[in-house]
C-alpha cells in the first residue's frame, strides 16, 4: 500500500554558477519540477521548492583566472543572471540562495564534522602533481600536455577536447601546469573518503528491491553501478576555493564540490526557515523528491543517500525522477561551444513567451531518452497548437460571449445529446491528469490538458452559434455557457504548465477562487458571471523571429567550425616533422623539367569531379589549360584569379574527364595536410624559367 505523506520537500539540481541557464537545463530539470510543485500547491498540499547555485569547484577558479578577476565575482555575476532569469521565466522556488552563503558554509562544515567524528570517512594518501612556482596542487584542469591518443597539444589532465578521450593526468605527454606553465612534480597528498563500499549492500536493497518503480533510466543507472560495485569517494581536495575541511591538519583543502553541493538542499531550507527547516528534513512523514538531469543520478540516488543514511538523522529521498538530455537543432548543447539557447537571452529576444517555451519543452521533454529541440518545431508547436487550438477556442467563445450577452454567463439551457457527449468527454480529465503528474509523465499530461482544448474548439465549431443565433437564442445559450465552463477548466488544467497564460485567462473570465478538484466541474462559472473583454490569449510567430535564432545559430556553428579548424591546424603544426629527402637525383634530370611562372586567368571547378580544378594560365606564349587535383585545398577556387603560379611547362598533354591537361601546377603539403600553390616572392613576366 503507498505511504501517505503530510509534506514534500522538491529539490531541483543546483545549476552551476560559471554560466547562465540554458533551454538543456529548463527541460531536464527545473520546468518538469515546477510543473509538480504548482500540482501540489493546487491540491492545497504542503509543499517546499528548493533552489540555489552550486559556486564552488575547478571550473570557477578556472573562469575567473582567465579573466583576471576573483572566483567570487564569477559566482556573483552568475548566481544573479540565473536567480533573475528563473524568476522572470516562472519557477516558482520558495528559497533561491547559493552555497557561498554563511548558512551554508555552516551546515556542511558541521555536516562533515558530523561525519567525521562518526568514524564515517577513511584517509587514504596518494601522489598527485604539484606545482612548485605556484605551490599549490594541480586539480585535472590545471596540468596541460600532449595527449597520449592523438598527439594533440593542449590536452586537460582530465579530457583531451581534440579526440574526446578521457584523460588522467599521469598519462599526458609533457605535463606541465597551467597557472605558471612549469613542468609539475609527483607530491603525497592526504584525503577523507566516503567508503561507499561499506553502504553497498543497504543501497542495493534500498534501489533495486524497495524501488522498482523509479523511471527506468534512473533505475538502470543505478544498477549498473552497484554490479560493478562501489569504490570510496573522496570528500576533499587540494584548492583554495571552497569549504575548508573543518579538522586540524587540512590546510589547503575544502570539501569537494560533490560533497559541498548537495547539502546546499538542506541549508537552503533552514536559510528559508531557520526554526522549522527539520521537520522538512528529518520528519519519516516528510516526502524528499530530487529533480535532476542524468548526469546527476549516481550522485543523488546513491551518494547523497549515502551521506545521509551516515549522518542518521535525515530521510532518504523516495524518488528521484531524472530526466535525459535535451539536444538544439540536432547537435548536443555545450557551454563551451556556446551551443545553446541561453534563458536569459531567450526572454530579451522574444519577451513575453515564457508559456511557449515552457509548452515546447515540456512537448518534448527527454523524460526516458534525448531528445531535440528545433526553432521551426517551436514555431510549429506554438501556432498550430497553442494559437490554432486553445487561443483560437478562447478567443472565440469570449468574443461571442461578449457580442451576445456584453460578456455575462448565460443560463444553461436542456442538453442535447452532443452536450452530453462532449461533457462525458472531458468528465474525466482531472483524474487523467493526476495520474501522469503523479508518476512524472509530464508529456502526457500536457497531452491531456491540450485535448481539453481540442474538445473546446470542435465542440464550438460544430455547434456553430454565431449561425444557430439566427434561429435558436436558447440553444445558443446552452453552447456558450458549456463553452465558458471548458475555457474555465483549461485555466485550471494548464496552470502548473503555462502559468503565465493561466493567469491571464482567468482575467478575461474573472474567475472566482479556484481548486484543482473544481477541474471536470461544468459549474466553475455561475450563471450570471460578469467575465471582461479579452485580447488574444497566444499569438502567431511570425518566420523573421525564428529565422533572426536560427541565423544566430548558423553564425555560432559557423564560428565553432573555424575554431575547430584553427584548432586542428595548430595541434597538426606543432607535431608536423618534414617528409625524408628522397634520393639524390641528377642534375641532367633535374635540367630536362621547364619549369615557368604563368598567371591565372580562369579557375574553376570541373563538372562531376570533386577533386579537380581548370586553370587557364596565361603563359607569355598564347595560354594553356592545367587541371590539378587540389579542389578540396581551395573551395573557394576564384580566390586564384590574378595569382602568379610556377607550373611545369612540358609534361605530355593528358586529358582528364575529357579536358586536356597542359601541364602540372606546382604546390606544397603545409603541415596541416592542405596544398598550396607555389608563386614567386616578385611579380615576374609570363614565361619566365624557373631555374
Amino acid at each position: 500500500m503507498e505511504k501517505k505523506f503530510k509534506r514534500t520537500t522538491v529539490t531541483s539540481a543546483l545549476p552551476y554558477a560559471n554560466g547562465p541557464v540554458h533551454i538543456g537545463h529548463l527541460a531536464g530539470v527545473y520546468v518538469p519540477a515546477d510543473i509538480y510543485v504548482r500540482f501540489l500547491r493546487l491540491k492545497g498540499e504542503d509543499v517546499l521548492f528548493i533552489g540555489g547555485s552550486d559556486e564552488h569547484g575547478v571550473p570557477i577558479t578556472i573562469k575567473a583566472k582567465k579573466e583576471g578577476v576573483t572566483p567570487q565575482d564569477i559566482v556573483d555575476r552568475y548566481h544573479n543572471i540565473i536567480k533573475d532569469s528563473f524568476k522572470e521565466f516562472g519557477i516558482s522556488f520558495d528559497v533561491y540562495s547559493r552555497t557561498t552563503s554563511k548558512t551554508h558554509r555552516e551546515v556542511a562544515s558541521d555536516f562533515f564534522r558530523k561525519l567525521y567524528d562518526k568514524g564515517e570517512f577513511i584517509t587514504q594518501s596518494s601522489e598527485q602533481y604539484y606545482d612548485e612556482e605556484a605551490k599549490q596542487f594541480l586539480a585535472d584542469r590545471y596540468i596541460t600536455g600532449t595527449c597520449p591518443k592523438c598527439g594533440a597539444e593542449g590536452a586537460y589532465g582530465d579530457q583531451c577536447e581534440k579526440c574526446g578521450s578521457t584523460l588522467s593526468p599521469t598519462e599526458l605527454i609533457n605535463p606541465k601546469s597551467a597557472i605558471s606553465g612549469s613542468k609539475p612534480v609527483m607530491k603525497e597528498t592526504k584525503h577523507w573518503y566516503l567508503p561507499l563500499d561499506k553502504h553497498e549492500e543497504w543501497l542495493s536493497k534500498w534501489i533495486l528491491n524497495d524501488h522498482k518503480e523509479w523511471k527506468t533510466n534512473v533505475y538502470g543507472q543505478c544498477k549498473s553501478w552497484l554490479d560493478m560495485h562501489l569504490q570510496p569517494r573522496a570528500v576533499s581536495r587540494d584548492l583554495d576555493w571552497g569549504i575548508p575541511v573543518p579538522v586540524e591538519g587540512a590546510e589547503g583543502k575544502v570539501l569537494y564540490v560533490w560533497f559541498d553541493a548537495p547539502i546546499g538542499y538542506i541549508s537552503n531550507t533552514k536559510e528559508l526557515l531557520p526554526d522549522s527547516w527539520e521537520k522538512w528534513w528529518k520528519d519519516p512523514e516528510t516526502r524528499l523528491l530530487h529533480f535532476i538531469g542524468k548526469d546527476n543520478i549516481v550522485f543523488h540516488c546513491i551518494v547523497f543517500p549515502a551521506m545521509l543514511k551516515a549522518e542518521g538523522s535525515y530521510i532518504l529521498p523516495d524518488n528521484v525522477p531524472a530526466n535525459e538530455f535535451l539536444n538544439l537543432e540536432g547537435d548536443k548543447i555545450s557551454t563551451s561551444r556556446n551551443w545553446a539557447v541561453w534563458l536569459h537571452e531567450y526572454l530579451r529576444d522574444i519577451p513575453g513567451k515564457q508559456d511557449v517555451l515552457r509548452y515546447v519543452l515540456t512537448a518534448n521533454a527527454p523524460e526516458t531518452k534525448d531528445n531535440d529541440f528545433t526553432w521551426k518545431d517551436y514555431q510549429a508547436r506554438n501556432n498550430n497548437e497553442l494559437v490554432a487550438i486553445y487561443g483560437n477556442f478562447i478567443n472565440r467563445t469570449m468574443v461571442l460571449t461578449q457580442k451576445y450577452y456584453n460578456g455575462a454567463v448565460p443560463e444553461r439551457g436542456e442538453l442535447t445529446d452532443y452536450d452530453k457527449q462532449t461533457l462525458q468527454e472531458f468528465a474525466d480529465i482531472r483524474k487523467n491528469l493526476e495520474h501522469y503528474l503523479e508518476i512524472f509523465r509530464f508529456r502526457d499530461a500536457l497531452k491531456e490538458a491540450m485535448n481539453l482544448a481540442r474538445i473546446g474548439n470542435k465542440y464550438l465549431a460544430d455547434c456553430e452559434p454565431w449561425k444557430v443565433i439566427k434561429t435558436d437564442e436558447a440553444r445558443v445559450k446552452t453552447i456558450m455557457n458549456i463553452s465558458l465552463q471548458i475555457a474555465a477548466n483549461l485555466a485550471i488544467a494548464f496552470e502548473p504548465f503555462l502559468p503565465f497564460s493561466s493567469e491571464k485567462l482567468r482575467g478575461f473570465l474573472a474567475m472566482p477562487e479556484f481548486k484543482w478538484n473544481d477541474l471536470g466541474s461544468i459549474d466553475i462559472l455561475p450563471t450570471g458571471h460578469q467575465t471582461n473583454k479579452a485580447d488574444l490569449l497566444f499569438e502567431k510567430i511570425e518566420d523573421d523571429v525564428i529565422d533572426a535564432q536560427i541565423k544566430r545559430l548558423g553564425g555560432i556553428k559557423k564560428k565553432n567550425a573555424e575554431a575547430a579548424a584553427e584548432a586542428e591546424a595548430k595541434a597538426m603544426a606543432a607535431s608536423w616533422k618534414p617528409e625524408p629527402v628522397k634520393e639524390y637525383a641528377d642534375f641532367e634530370g633535374f635540367e630536362k623539367l621547364d619549369i615557368r611562372v604563368g598567371k591565372i586567368l580562369e579557375c574553376t571547378n570541373v563538372p562531376k569531379s570533386d577533386k579537380l580544378l581548370q586553370f587557364k594560365i596565361d603563359d607569355g606564349m598564347g595560354g594553356r589549360t592545367i587541371l590539378s587535383g587540389i579542389a578540396k585545398s581551395y573551395p573557394n577556387p576564384a580566390e586564384l584569379v590574378g595569382k602568379q603560379v610556377c607550373f611545369v611547362a612540358n609534361f605530355k598533354p593528358r586529358k582528364m574527364m575529357g579536358i586536356e591537361s597542359q601541364g602540372m601546377i606546382m604546390s606544397a603539403v603545409n603541415s596541416d595536410g592542405k596544398l598550396v600553390v607555389i608563386s614567386p616572392s616578385k611579380e615576374v613576366a609570363n614565361g619566365c624559367i624557373v631555374g
